[in-house]
């Protein structure tokens, strides 16, 4: 069922993020997006034929260019000949950074000018004018053929910049291939640009890393007579601390063949000290062989010296004599005493030979003692000076550190300036040609295949622009659903426009007609409008005229009356009356006559027998029809009409510029609101019914009259109804 707005106001809906579809659901955007490029298709079309026809004309003025190209390989590290490292460090650690700065130094401005001086286009008036340059500036003067000498520095400057300009460079993805491109309108020059750009491009590479050779090597230079400088006043300061301090080191050759130095003191005292320990060791034994020698016979010397053995061996012999003998004779026997003086002789040599040992022993102990002491105060001695020796060599080891770090420095240095030497006089390269470029055989522009696409593309969104532009400045109601959507208003009905070979009173009185289907779905749902079912009196009223108010107001009282109720219309326009035309009477009397004083109504009603209901003209046009409808005459009028009649239906005048309407609306049951489609704003309209609301007058709904469902955003169901069963004979 219908809703409706209550009594004196008007319903607010939200506007929804897609006009919905008459059902209620939510259109999809693309289909909104195909209804608007429908609705505005020629926009469409004239914006695509447009872009068209000036691609064409574009291309067919556009000057031919050709475009060649040169392939080089840029490696990411260069084919070395010798082991020795450039000075030159890498560019980035990163090669996508590496190749970045290759790219850059492509397009260099330095590249550019030098390959537009090897071509020799600077002073080239042909170059300037096959590149479409033209300048006023005196330095393109010519004079007698040739430019002035004096402004070949900007002429550089701007060929280059010429150059640079039509220039690309093109990386092959995922390889070291770069494709150097030229584009001019000789194919000649751009196959003579593209070659001596990469072939520059190597030899400036070449010389960078020549010079960079050159400057290292000149910066080494200069830091090797520094060092060496710098070595010599530490070696000199080394030297004259060690006189000063009298410090003397010996050289000295370690195992894995370097140099050291070791002072004299260590040495001595190291020497020393050695001495001292055998002299500790032999006056220990002294000292052990002469603790022997208070044992007579018993000392070890005693025992292995030869005379003492060789005169032992002499007594015992005698002594084995001597005891044969006393085994016979007795000792007082000459022989027995003969030998025995023999053993004391012997006896008294052995005593003299060991004691001779004994005080050998005891001389050679005391020799070892006075010898290690002797040692040992001089190894003391040493020590002292030692240790004097370490405090006053702290700061010459600080020199010698100074000079055997400025050695090393300078010894790297001049290492580093030999392997220079070798390699700066290679040639080594990381860019090389793969394919030189040929002259071009087709130009490379204008395509017009090409342009023609991107001009139909261009137009596409020119008129796509165009038509959303066009839609969202259209306030027309071209859908039923937007009355209810943009006004706030129920929607009664939908009313088809008639054609222009047939009045609304003629599609009236055809019962078969669309116009009175569609009048008949209007007061089916005026019906519902009241408790009592169609308002008994009610206004039909427009924004402003032409709208189709009086059509609507005629077809719903014939309406009515077909449906056997008994009808009056009212001329409510007394301004611009238009009833009495249907009729085929005048004016002379009718509703003006009665505001102003006149009761008789049935002289002021004539009968509408064709259409089978009474009317009732505007009358005579007062000077003033707002001050009429403001008394009570108007109310009177309708209470007496409804004595009569069932329904008393008011051709209202327009609400716009008038105070007409409101009063007639004030007056009436409801209000029946006309909106034309395709033919008013919504903006007028909701004005409009914002008057009518200020008047506290009900609102019943809105018809869209002269709808025409082929100019609808969604062309479906509306015509269905009107049409269905229906062909051109039936209808004639």
């Amino acid at each position: 069922m219908v809703s409706f707005p209550p009594r004196g106001g008007t319903s607010s809906v939200e506007p929804a993020l897609a006009d919905p579809q008459p059902n209620g659901d939510p259109v999809p955007l693309i289909r909104q997006y195909l209804r608007i490029a429908f609705r505005w298709r020629y926009v469409i079309l004239g914006a695509v034929a447009a872009c068209a026809l000036l691609g064409i004309v574009i291309t067919l003025l556009m000057t031919p260019k050709y475009t060649a190209y040169t392939t080089v390989e840029i490696s990411r590290e260069a084919d070395k000949v010798t082991s020795f490292q450039g000075v030159q460090s890498d560019a980035s650690i990163a090669d996508q950074e590496f190749y970045q700065t290759q790219y850059g130094l492509l397009r260099s401005r330095s590249l550019s000018e030098r390959v537009a001086t090897q071509l020799r286009v600077v002073d080239d008036p042909k170059f300037f004018e096959k590149m479409r340059f033209a300048s006023k500036s005196p330095i393109f003067q010519t004079v007698n053929g040739r430019y002035p000498a004096a402004g070949h520095k900007d002429r550089l400057r701007i060929a280059g910049e010429i150059l640079l300009k039509n220039l690309s460079v093109d990386p092959t993805r995922l390889s070291r291939l770069v494709d150097i491109g030229f584009t001019s309108p000789n194919p000649e020059l751009s196959a003579q640009v593209a070659n001596a750009w990469a072939d520059n491009f190597i030899q400036i590479n070449q010389e960078r890393k020549i010079q960079a050779t050159s400057y290292g090597r000149n910066l080494l230079q200069r830091q090797l007579a520094l060092q060496k400088e710098r070595l010599d006043e530490s070696q000199r300061q080394l030297v004259g601390y060690a006189s000063d301090q009298q410090i003397i080191n010996l050289p000295t050759s370690s195992g894995n063949g370097t140099t050291s130095e070791r002072s004299i003191v260590a040495d001595n005292l190291a020497a020393l000290n050695t001495a001292l320990t055998q002299a500790t060791t032999d006056r220990i034994q002294a000292e052990a062989k002469y603790q022997q020698v208070g044992r007579a016979g018993a000392s070890a010397e005693a025992l292995r010296n030869q005379a003492i053995n060789s005169l032992r061996q002499r007594r015992a012999e005698l002594a084995a004599d001597y005891q044969r003998l006393m085994v016979q004779f007795e000792p007082g026997y000459p022989a027995a005493k003969a030998i025995q003086s023999q053993i004391d002789q012997l006896d008294r040599s052995i005593a003299r030979e060991e004691g001779r040992v004994s005080g050998s022993l005891q001389a050679e102990y005391r020799e070892a003692r006075e010898r290690e002491s002797a040692l040992q105060a001089k190894v003391d001695q040493l020590k002292a000076s030692y240790l004097d020796l370490r405090r006053r060599s702290i700061q010459y080891n600080i020199y010698q550190q100074e000079v055997d770090t400025n050695r090393a420095l300078y010894d790297g240095l001049l290492q580093r300036f030999k392997e220079i030497g070798v390699a700066g006089g290679v040639g080594v390269n990381n860019v090389s040609v793969v394919d030189p470029a040929d002259v071009p055989q087709s130009p490379s522009s204008p395509r017009l295949m090409v342009n023609l696409i991107v001009s139909i593309l261009a137009g596409i969104c020119i008129g796509g622009a165009l038509a959303f532009a066009l839609e969202q400045m259209d306030e027309a109601i071209a859908d039923p659903v937007e009355v209810e959507r943009r006004l706030g208003l129920p929607l009664l009905g939908t009313v088809p426009k008639v054609s222009a070979d047939m009045t609304p009173r003629d599609a009236l009185l055809d019962r078969k007609s669309e116009l009175v289907d569609a009048y008949l779905a209007v007061q089916t749902n005026l019906a519902f409008t009241t408790e009592h079912g169609v308002p008994r009196t009610f206004a039909v009223t427009s924004t402003r005229p032409a709208e189709g108010k009086s059509t609507t107001a005629l077809a719903l009282a014939t309406t009515l009356v077909r449906g056997h109720r008994k009808v009056i219309l009212v001329d409510g326009d007394m301004r611009s009356p238009s009833i009495h035309h249907l009729g085929g009477v005048d004016h002379n009397r009718g509703l003006s006559n009665f505001l102003a004083g006149d009761d008789n109504i049935s002289t002021l009603t004539f009968e509408m027998s064709d259409l089978g209901f009474t009317a009732m003209s505007a009358g005579p046009i007062p000077p003033n029809a707002a001050e009429l409808l403001t008394g009570t005459r108007l109310s009177v009028l309708f209470e007496r009409l409804l004595e009569t009649y069932d329904h008393v239906v008011v051709d209202s005048p327009p609400v716009m510029g008038l105070a007409d309407a409101p009063l007639i609306a004030s007056r009436v049951e409801g209000v029946i609101y006309a909106v034309e489609s395709h033919g008013i704003r919504s903006s007028l309209v909701k004005t409009a019914l914002a008057r009518l609301s200020s008047a506290n007058a009900r609102i019943i709904g809105g018809v869209l009259t002269k709808f025409e469902a082929r100019k609808a955003h969604y062309g479906y169901g509306y015509e269905y109804g009107y049409g269905y069963g229906r062909d051109s004979k039936a209808k004639a």
